[in-house]
């Protein structure tokens, strides 16, 4: 195998198939559509002159937990500070693939399947004006992999070899094994492993570095007022010549989404960043607005503690599992912006998601005769209690609030599960989360450009996002196999085998859904570029005049 042929099985391969979902907005591809999920999709970038200057206000629901990408898990931070920082590689998208290109590399060279050398862009410049050369990619690549960091995403480089400093703007990357999510941690978007860090500000600021991000993105940190506001302004010396066109990025944290849709509806606000599914009927009905989105990488689950009586008991889970009518949760949870999902892996991984899988027996699906069975099993014959947290509001990471909560807790009574629902702030919540206090939750991962992103920190053992305590061996080995094979056959091999072990055969967690998400802006903005992965950049965006 040639030198080409590996990145583009590592690279483009990846790439090619996982943006595929674009709903194209004519009768002729309704059948695709359908099948998707598919949903509109606002327009592309209007033709004329970029306006410079001027303000843009969006309405942030979800506040996030920091800017610092080496720590953050929140999407509602991701959308933010991937207009601070760069990675290596970013992710584009042409409306048809997904493409993984350099970024703050100049040029990215695959020597062989464990080996990357990225040439710097010159003269690129940290916000307080240090240099982001090698050396500066060396630290922050390797902060993400020190232990002492504690990062979340150490696992992006746990097999990192060394970063080596060829000349000032050359740097090598290498694994000690072939590592076919690559370019996708080396994005600075959801990959997080590669956006860049600067050093001097981590090491001034310390742990408050989340609350004073220092990259070289196109707009640099001004301030963030809790529960009130973040504001960015425009990097002067940004390496995109002539970006940004904005002055000023605000983003107003509302707290209440009422409050928020209100806002764009009136046009207090420029855009919004999410929106709960039951006002999205409400923003399509608007003349004034445009609306970006489709369904993404990404999968709602109903967590169960495998570490406590009763879901310790596999049975019991696998009930659980088959018992969940999915068709009503997408109509009544999701208002129809969603579709089932049977397993993680979801659409827009087309070379590994399977168009069949509700006809193939693979995976969860409604089955109330081998839920019983199932149940049947169970030693406990009697009532069983269980306590279902949830959170009140709406939420990007599950994005229905209690709805689905409430619509799971009768489809459970009908296999001798009573559940007490306790409703409370997302903060309590994730705080229960973590420390395995709970029976049930549920949840969502978003953003997740490829297999091993959405099974691997969630499910394998011992995992930092694995909340439900789920192991198996075989299912291990089977992930990481598939994560260290850069043939993409062989990996859609083993993710079917792992998934079919996790879905039928444990069941740590139930499916529910495969959602769509959106971007609403007003029509007086231009120049979004749309990424199907919950992405809010900013970089080439501007304002209408008058």
């Amino acid at each position: 195998m040639t030198i080409v042929d590996l990145k583009d099985q590592l690279a483009q391969n990846i790439a090619r198939d996982l943006g595929r979902r674009r709903f194209l907005m004519n009768a002729a591809a309704g059948s695709a559509a359908a099948m998707a999920g598919g949903s509109f999709v606002g327009p592309a970038m209007a033709a004329g002159e970029p306006v410079r200057g001027g303000t843009l206000k969006w309405a942030q629901i979800v506040a996030p937990d920091t800017l610092d990408p080496h720590f953050t898990g929140s999407l509602g931070a991701i959308k933010i500070h991937n207009n601070i920082f760069n990675g290596l590689l970013k992710v584009t998208y042409d409306g048809k693939k997904v493409s993984f290109d350099p970024d703050l590399a100049e040029k990215w060279t695959m020597v062989n399947d464990r080996t990357h050398v990225f040439k710097l862009r010159p003269g690129v410049k940290f916000h307080n004006g240090d240099a982001c050369d090698a050396a500066a990619v060396k630290w922050s690549v390797e902060r993400v992999k020190d232990p002492k960091t504690g990062s979340p995403h150490a696992w992006m480089v746990q097999d990192l070899a060394s970063v080596d400093v060829i000349d000032p703007l050359t740097v090598r990357v290498v694994y000690s094994k072939p590592f076919a999510f690559f370019p996708v941690a080396m994005t600075g978007a959801t990959g997080r492993a590669g956006t860049i860090v600067c050093r001097s500000a981590v090491e001034k600021y310390g742990k408050d570095f989340g609350r004073n991000p220092v990259g070289t993105g196109p707009f640099r940190f001004v301030q963030w007022k809790e529960n009130e506001i973040i504001e960015l302004e425009r990097n002067p010396n940004y390496f995109e010549k002539g970006l940004p066109y904005l002055d000023k990025v605000q983003i107003i944290l509302i707290k209440e989404p009422t409050a928020a849709v209100a806002a764009v509806l009136s046009g207090q606000v420029d855009a919004m960043d999410a929106c709960p599914f039951q006002f999205m009927s409400q923003l399509r009905a608007n003349s004034n607005l445009n609306i970006y989105g489709e369904v993404e990488g990404n999968y709602a689950f109903l967590g169960m503690n495998n570490k406590r009586a009763p879901f310790d008991d596999v049975n019991l889970r696998l009930a659980v599992a088959f018992a969940i009518d999915r068709s009503v949760i997408v109509k009544q949870g999701y208002f129809g912006d969603a579709i089932a999902a049977y397993s993680p892996i979801s659409p827009p991984m087309t070379a590994f998601y399977d168009p069949n899988i509700s006809k193939s027996g693979r995976g969860q699906f409604l089955d109330l005769k081998r839920a019983q069975a199932y149940r049947d099993k169970v030693a406990n014959k009697g009532e069983i209690a269980a306590t279902y947290i949830a959170t009140e509001a709406f939420t990007s990471n599950g994005g229905s609030g209690s709805r689905n909560a409430q619509l799971i807790v009768p489809m459970l009574a009908k296999i001798g599960i009573k559940v007490t629902l306790e409703l409370m702030d997302r903060a309590i919540l994730t705080k229960r989360r973590n420390a395995g206090d709970f029976d049930l939750y549920d949840e969502a991962w978003q953003a997740d450009l490829d297999p091993d992103e959405t099974i691997r920190p969630e499910w394998l053992s011992g995992m930092p996002w694995n909340y439900v305590g789920y192991t198996n061996p075989v299912f291990d080995v089977m992930i990481k196999r598939a994560a260290e094979n850069v043939d993409v056959t062989e990996r859609k091999r083993l993710y079917y085998g792992a998934e079919d072990l996790m879905m039928q055969q444990d069941a740590p967690i139930a499916m529910l859904a495969h959602t769509k998400v959106y971007k609403i802006f007003n029509k007086r903005v231009e120049g979004f570029k749309y990424v199907p992965v919950d992405l809010m950049n900013m970089h080439t965006v501007y304002l209408k005049k008058g």
